[in-house]
């Protein structure tokens, strides 16, 4: 047997996350699906992380065990002729046999994406609309406040399931290009929708609703209540993971 490591991307509007659930069909699901048709067993597909439904992803690992005469340049076309158009393999290559896809991640990088303006369908899958721009110094004045490593508990949902809150953060930011602004973050680990509660706050700010440096309490009151909205899913996309 040998160890191979899968890139993928994936649309993820359909689905209710990445990983397996009894009430709805998932991105790992549909991947074990046409595994089994490909390869004629049922095979263990384990991930790098857990997306939100709705969420999206541009380069998500996953590992896999395979027969040693495992065909890889023909297995990403046939794989792929059987996925549905909204995931797609996009590299395939074999790694050590104790890699593990999601304890060996070093970091991971999300972007969540809003626009500014008129309502436009051709964005409005995959960005949040905003009537007004925000002001995009004050955001990124919060942005820099919380790199660093910190208890993210107050950034987080209470459905979370781990006991370690504590993350560190090397990289938060918020950019623009002509009506389209997106916030970028890189870290060690998220915790359950840390990062669409981050970008809530940072927007909060930008709109002037919180003060940029509103983190300060909020991390010493580990009041989630004092943080900005949970935005929506459907904006938010796991760019890469790091190794």
């Amino acid at each position: 047997m040998k160890r191979m490591l899968l890139t993928i991307s994936y649309d993820g509007t359909a689905y209710h996350g990445w990983q397996v659930q009894p009430n709805g069909i998932t991105v790992q699901q549909t991947l074990q699906d046409s595994l089994e048709r490909l390869l004629g067993e049922r095979i263990d597909v384990t991930g790098c992380s857990r997306t939100d439904a709705g969420v999206h992803a541009r380069r998500f690992m996953c590992h896999i065990n395979c027969a040693d005469n495992f065909p890889e340049t023909a297995f990403l076309k046939g794989l792929n002729s059987l996925l549905p158009n909204d995931i797609s393999v996009i590299d395939c290559k074999q790694v050590a046999p104790d890699f593990h896809a999601r304890y060996d991640a070093k970091g991971k990088k999300y972007i969540y994406s809003m626009y500014v303006g008129e309502l436009n369908p051709f964005y409005s899958r995959y960005m949040l609309h905003l009537e007004k721009m925000p002001d995009i110094d004050l955001m990124n004045k919060f942005c820099q406040g919380i790199l660093g490593t910190h208890d993210f508990a107050p950034f987080s949902c209470s459905k979370r399931t781990v006991e370690d809150t504590v993350r560190t953060i090397t990289e938060c930011i918020v950019k623009i290009k002509d009506n389209i602004l997106t916030f970028e973050i890189t870290g060690n680990g998220f915790l359950y929708n840390m990062v669409r509660i981050l970008a809530g706050t940072a927007l909060a700010v930008g709109q002037q609703r919180l003060n940029p440096k509103c983190y300060e309490e909020i991390f010493e009151s580990r009041d989630r209540s004092k943080a900005g909205d949970t935005l929506p899913a459907f904006a938010l996309i796991l760019d890469e993971v790091y190794y």
